[in-house]
């Protein structure tokens, strides 16, 4: 496969004759131009190529890292939806296929062919596998994809990690299944790992956590993983919520079997501790999951309860389905407790956001300037969107409780900022926390397509800046 800008089908150099001419044939065709989406394809004969195929990228001006990212991906998703077998792809001249954008464009090469078939009969698991041949970058830039390529596949092997783990269904993936996970994970790249069960979280008071997980049949627990060495201390936080049913303010039945992906905050921190440690980062970097599942039973957590928290602070609980924060507030207190000095929170958290910024984006809260800076920057280059809302103090103020110090839910106006204002009550005097809303981009819903579900969004930015941090 061929990538080609409107008015310029080159033929890629050092290519065999028969595709030369091949390619040459292709863009005289009557009507071919190269435009978005046209695609001129034709077979060889006598040749270990079985055919040739020019798609069309559109006017070279209107081309940028989005288009390419979306063609390279449709265009394994098509040819492995076609049983081909082995796959050539040059891409075409332009500066948003050069080494500025190499690694990105690698690891979105490397995840076009990701399928979650592990429940699928064998038979369509063995005709559907594809392998990538040949990658012919733009002229002059095969030095710096080589430069890029190892890091470009350890970052997709850590979103492949996060999406098989985010596909899981709840009958599997359970907390019991999810601490699993990271203890092997651990023991794979030396990390230190500490499991707190109801017991030690009865002992901590970590009421949050025990109050959300109380109605589910497998029990909560706060998974902590750490790996210290020279460097800056880094705590990643991500929200394992196995599934949520809402609890007792149970939600509609209308989609609700995505709700196995609220665990996506969990599997990308640990993700991204992956990638951190294939990478060999210089960081002290700490991993601190907690997990429940939210479903109702005779003893699940009612609107109206009080609960206590591990920092003292008591909430009021306005609705079970603001579940995800109590949870966190365990967390980020215990993070902040054992001296990080860099705090990054990973959940998908609210609907707010995705009504905010539609599943193209995620929402990016911190009070300080720098690190938001820096996460912009890092999603910038990994091509992951991001978008920075408010933290005001009129956010803080409405999550202030009557009969508690502070309510789990607010009115439905600013939900996101609410929520990111909750969160804030349990991170103390440090600033440099930011908290990521991926409610959005997590996971996607696209009927037919191998890209259905767990996105792994977050694992490449996040790794990205944790790279910066190293770098300082």
């Amino acid at each position: 496969m061929i990538g080609c800008l409107e008015g310029s089908p080159a033929v890629p150099d050092g290519w065999p004759p028969a595709i030369a001419r091949a390619v040459s044939g292709l863009g005289a065709r009557p009507g071919f131009r190269g435009s978005e989406g046209q695609c001129a394809e034709t077979a060889l004969e006598d040749s270990p190529v079985a055919a040739v195929a020019l798609r069309g990228l559109g006017a070279a001006g209107e081309v940028d890292e989005l288009a390419l990212e979306c063609w390279l991906r449709r265009t394994v998703e098509q040819a492995r939806t076609n049983g081909v077998s082995r796959l050539a792809v040059a891409l075409p001249d332009h500066p948003v296929a050069g080494a500025d954008h190499a690694e990105r464009l690698l690891r979105q090469l490397a995840g076009g062919s990701y399928r979650f078939d592990r429940f699928l009969a064998r038979k369509e698991k063995t005709e559907r596998t594809l392998e990538l041949a040949r990658f012919v970058p733009s002229p002059g830039q095969e030095g710096a994809f080589q430069a890029a390529l190892p890091a470009a596949r350890t970052i997709a092997r850590a979103v492949t990690l996060a999406r098989d783990l985010g596909n899981m269904p709840p009958n599997d993936a359970t907390p019991d299944w999810l601490e699993a996970q990271a203890r092997q994970v651990g023991a794979e790249l030396g990390f230190e790992v500490e499991v707190l069960d109801v017991e030690a979280l009865i002992r901590r008071g970590m009421g949050g956590i025990l109050s959300v997980g109380r109605g589910a049949r497998c029990p909560p627990r706060l998974v902590r993983l750490r790996k210290a060495r020279p460097g800056p201390a880094v705590a990643l936080v991500g929200k394992g919520i196995t599934f949520d049913s809402g609890g007792l303010s149970i939600k509609p039945a209308a989609s609700m079997e995505e709700m196995k992906h609220d665990k996506c905050g969990a599997v990308t921190a640990l993700a991204i501790a992956t990638a951190a440690a294939e990478l060999d980062l210089p960081i002290s970097l700490s991993v601190y999951l907690p997990i429940a599942e939210n479903m109702p039973d005779g003893d699940a957590y009612r609107p109206g309860d009080i609960l206590r928290c591990y920092s003292g602070k008591t909430v009021e609980v306005i609705n079970t389905d603001a579940e995800g924060r109590l949870i966190l507030a365990d967390a980020l207190s215990l993070a902040v407790e054992e001296g990080a000095e860099h705090l990054l929170e990973l959940s998908t958290l609210t609907g707010h956001c995705v009504i905010a910024l539609g599943e193209a984006a995620a929402g990016l809260f911190t009070p300080d300037d720098d690190l938001a800076a820096a996460l912009l920057g890092s999603a910038a280059r990994a091509g992951e969107r991001l978008w920075r809302l408010p933290l005001w103090r009129e956010f803080s103020e409405e999550m202030q409780g009557a009969h508690a110090d502070l309510r789990n839910s607010a009115s439905r106006w600013g939900g996101a900022s609410t929520a990111a204002a909750f969160l804030a009550e349990f991170v103390g005097p440090l600033r440099r926390w930011a908290h990521i809303d991926l409610a959005g981009p997590a996971h996607r819903k696209e009927e037919g397509s191998a890209s259905t579900g767990a996105t792994g969004y977050g694992v490449a930015l996040a790794t990205h800046w944790l790279r910066g941090l190293a770098r300082e």
